[in-house]
């Protein structure tokens, strides 16, 4: 068994060995039985100019290498060092790659030793990280790290990184390390040999190393359940807390250094009212207030003493996820008595257990695949929920996570299963808890009573409320696109493709049955028939969309109205289009079920992975109806629904959406929720327009004489923590072209990034625009010094950007849409936020534009009613991403001069706290910053 471990990191010319790039810095350290003996580092002259990009990123530059050795000199050295050994790097195809090339031009043999990966390792081991950079990785373990980018470093860091990750393998039970061990032959690295190796010791020790925590279920080691002690506390064990002072003695309990709130308290009042009169209320909480626990400690006592489980529905899964990791322990602590709490998601969120057992034993998986598999295994040694949401996976790995996902089954091997299922266990559970945590989209399920998860409740809290119409209007509301669309249909295939089509032939030739009167091949080319007619139907909706666009527009992203009434070639087309696609869909589901039946005559004699397939049949016969039914709504059948084609011209049949949804849900939400519940509490930091939330209650249909309406300003000193400077030195948005536009604001920005030295935060209402500033920014070359990272040009969800842009002191963040809120970036990370212009949705955006004609029709303003007090909501969501803290300290342009110009742009200053308005060119403003940031 082989305990010498060499781990190297290099530093190199750039990325192509091949092509004459070379190393630049060499770093070993040795671990032997596990410690490590030796260290070895030396910079190498590699005969050539260092790039700029590398000095700048490694530290490293010509002067350093100069009288540094040749490679050639610390051959010897290297190859002493790797004799015996497992060569260990983070993504260790690199490292090899480059050190095989210069070991061989030196003349002498490469290394063909074992390997190891420490990335392919960790992403196995940490199947939970939110990143598997080294950088991430050593900030998850609280290892030091502090000069990234150079190979002595970044080599000590990953040693210290592969002896956790050992201490982490050694830790799995047997059968996991087993099972990860018959996976591990299609990796980068020779995992497959080491977990021999440890295999081998343990079974020589006899150690099967199950610990308390784990259990042993079809061959499967799962983390047990933890067993809660039910509480016994009775309603004549405590009480709300009704005085402040009470409340002070119960909230202190959580804090080592406690402060009090007194708008967290008045919030605690007004929730506690609203439950216990059963009425309905929007509180509106600034940033600082505690917004969370404002809602959850009242929730928690009125159902502890009442018996009633509260629904708490948030928007986001991050808001989510705080709640459950964050809030909950606080609230656990401060509480005399006990509180169940259950997280609640779709079906789809959590894993199937059965299927995932089922698909160890495929053979031939692809690279994604198998590591997805190894991960899924060590995860469920830890997990208690069974949540996807948990899990890292890869693109990949989310496809192959389709086949193990939960859900409706009418077969199954035994109860076992079920007792283990994760999303049953989540159900039971949400019928025994106190708090369910769930999302706005399940809490509308509920609404159409489908066999909703959620148990019947009356009392519910909205978290991030402003959300409630838009969620609602997808809700209700159907939306088709082609790449769905087409993996739907290639679930079933053609014959010869061996997908759900050929296991539907194969079951029925098992069957008794001799003769059918729709053969095989009838069906082969009823499919290909389907798949041409889809492919025709999308190019429709991509045509149609292309003659309704303006001309000379340039955006490459472009949203078009469609109205049943549109005719012309094109619209006669679409529609014509439409029927036949849907018919050939009917077609095919009549077919499949005449087969289905024939089979279900016979089922007694299937096997459980016979009946299983005809379950995956029987989920695709649902999905296929689905799409018909959407097809028909949205072109077929007349309906009040707004309806609109989204797409990308350049790429226009691959990225198109067609879209319908009503124009109003008001209605709707009024009827089947608001009328229906006791008591439903909106909460967010932007619910009102004005100081008044009559804009909030019209659009999502609550009554405005019931509710209770309370607003809660932030506790923050913003006119001591905030400027707000207005350039006056820049067009008027609508005077001029949108590359002119650009250029001005582009001259604007770069000057406030030099006073400001980065940290800035720029919000965009267009992609395109963002896009155009973006171009514009990197190719003047004044900002190279400085990191810039955009939304939908930087790789990355929106998490991960925020996240880099921390990372960096000379930031630049530019957003559009999502990053307006949610984003969370307190401290000295965020100090200037930038406001291109006033954040009207466009006039032809086509569920702007039917809001405003039905507006119209009402006989109403729709400038005043919807499109001014919808952009006041967006402008204060904005505001809040400058300050997050009480120590924080910032500066806020606003571009757009409507804002000064304008009788309505009073509206925009007056729904934000009073802060000190500058007005100025920009040579006059950016002198004011530096004295007030520092």
């Amino acid at each position: 068994m082989l305990n010498k471990f060499v781990v190297i990191d290099l530093e190199t010319t750039g990325n192509l060995p091949k092509k004459g790039d070379k190393i630049i810095q060499f770093a070993a350290v040795v671990i032997e039985n596990g410690t490590i003996t030796e260290q070895f580092s030396s910079l190498i002259n590699p005969q050539k100019a260092i790039p700029a990009f590398i000095e700048e990123l490694t530290g490293i530059n010509d002067e350093m290498v100069k009288g540094a050795p040749l490679f050639s000199e610390i051959t010897e050295k290297i190859q002493s060092l790797l004799e015996e050994a497992y060569f260990v790097a983070h993504n260790v195809l690199f490292d090899l790659s480059f050190l095989q090339e210069e070991l061989i031009q030196a003349g002498h043999e490469g290394f063909y030793g074992p390997v190891l990966d420490t990335v392919e390792m960790a992403r196995i081991l940490y199947p939970t990280a939110d990143g598997y950079k080294l950088t991430d990785l050593a900030e998850k373990e609280n290892l030091r790290h502090d000069r990234p980018h150079q190979a002595d470093s970044d080599a000590q860091v990953t040693a210290e990184l592969f002896l956790i990750l050992l201490k982490r393998l050694t830790a799995l039970p047997s059968l996991t390390l087993r099972q990860i061990t018959h996976l591990s032959g299609g990796l980068k690295g020779d995992l497959q040999q080491l977990l021999d190796e440890l295999l081998i010791k343990r079974d020589k020790r006899k150690l099967d190393n199950l610990s308390e925590t784990i259990e042993i279920f079809h061959d499967i080691a799962l983390r047990k359940n933890q067993i809660e002690l039910k509480d016994v506390a009775t309603e004549s064990d405590f009480s709300y807390p009704i005085t402040e002072e009470e409340k002070s003695d119960v909230v202190k309990q959580g804090f080592d250094v406690f402060e009090k709130r007194s708008g967290q308290f008045k919030m605690m009042d007004t929730v506690y009212q609203a439950l216990h009169s059963e009425r309905h209320a929007l509180i509106e909480a600034g940033t600082g207030v505690g917004k969370s626990l404002g809602y959850l400690l009242p929730l928690a006592y009125f159902t502890k003493i009442h018996k009633h489980p509260i629904v708490v529905s948030t928007h986001t899964i991050q808001l989510q996820e705080q709640i459950l990791k964050k809030e909950i322990p606080l609230l656990t602590a401060i509480l005399p008595f006990k509180i169940r709490t259950v997280l609640l998601k779709g079906r789809n969120h959590y894993l199937s257990l059965e299927k995932f057992s089922q698909t160890l034993t495929d053979e031939n998986d692809n690279y994604d695949t198998t590591l997805t598999k190894m991960q899924i295994l060590v995860w469920l040694t830890e997990t208690e929920t069974g949540d996807k949401d948990e899990l890292n996976l890869s693109s990949g790995g989310l496809i192959y996570w389709n086949k193990i996902k939960n859900e409706a089954t009418v077969y199954s091997q035994n109860q076992q299963w079920q007792e283990k299922d994760f999303y049953l266990k989540a159900k039971r559970a949400a019928h025994d808890t106190d708090i369910i945590i769930t999302n706005h989209s399940l809490l509308l399920s509920d609404i159409k009573g489908e066999g909703s998860i959620l148990p019947n409740f009356e009392y519910v809290v909205i978290d991030e409320g402003h959300h409630l119409e838009k969620v609602a209007g997808q809700f209700f509301g159907h939306s088709l696109d082609y790449l769905s669309t087409r993996l739907l249909l290639g679930q079933f295939g053609v014959f010869e493709q061996k997908q759900l089509f050929y296991d539907l032939e194969k079951l029925l030739s098992q069957t008794t049955v001799k003769k059918l009167n729709f053969q095989t091949s009838e069906i082969n080319q009823l499919v290909i028939d389907m798949n041409y007619e889809m492919d025709e139907f999308f190019k429709m909706i991509a045509l149609f969309a292309k003659t309704k666009l303006p001309k000379n527009k340039g955006f490459n992203r472009v949203k078009v109205r469609y109205t049943h009434s549109d005719g012309g070639k094109e619209g006669n087309g679409l529609k014509h289009c439409a029927e036949r696609f849907a018919f050939l869909l009917k077609d095919l589901h009549a077919k499949v079920i005449e087969r289905l039946d024939l089979i279900n005559n016979e089922i007694q004699a299937l096997s459980i992975e016979q009946k299983h397939k005809i379950e995956e049949i029987n989920l695709f016969l649902k999905e296929l109806s689905e799409l018909r039914d959407t097809i028909m709504n949205c072109f077929i059948k007349e309906s009040k629904d707004v309806k609109w084609i989204e797409m990308d011209t350049r790429s226009p049949q691959n990225v198109t959406t067609f879209i319908a949804q009503p124009a109003s849900v008001a209605s709707s939400l009024k009827k089947f929720f608001f009328q229906k519940k006791k008591s439903v509490i909106l909460t967010s930091a932007t619910l009102t327009v004005n100081n008044s939330f009559d804009y909030m209650m019209k659009e999502i249909g609550m009554d405005n004489d019931s509710p209770i309406q309370m607003i809660i300003p932030s506790p923050f000193e913003y006119n001591k923590q905030v400027q707000l400077f207005i350039p006056e030195d820049l067009p008027e948005v609508n005077t001029v072209t949108l590359d002119d536009y650009v250029i001005a604001i582009t001259e604007h920005i770069i000057t406030i990034a030099e006073a400001t030295k980065g940290r800035m935060l720029i919000l965009f209402t267009a992609y395109d625009m963002l896009k155009k500033t973006y171009e514009l920014i990197k190719e003047s070359g004044f900002l190279d010094e400085f990191v810039l990272i955009a939304q939908g040009i930087t790789s990355g969800s929106r998490t991960r950007l925020t996240r880099n842009f921390q990372r960096y002191d000379k930031a630049i963040l530019l957003g559009t849409s999502s990053f307006w809120e949610g984003v969370d970036i307190p401290g000295e990370d965020l100090s200037c936020l930038v406001i291109v212009r006033l954040p009207f949705s466009p006039p032809d955006e086509p569920l702007t534009e039917a809001k405003c004609q039905l507006i119209v029709q009402n006989g109403g303003n729709p400038f005043s009613e919807y499109s001014l007090p919808e952009a006041i909501l967006r402008f204060k969501q904005g505001f809040g991403r400058l300050i997050r803290t009480e120590n924080d300290r910032g500066v806020m342009f606003v571009f757009d001069k409507r804002i000064i110009t304008t009788k309505y742009g009073k509206s925009f200053l007056q729904s934000i706290p009073s802060v000190p308005i500058k007005k100025g060119t920009i040579d006059e403003l950016v002198l004011q910053i530096q004295p007030w940031l520092n």
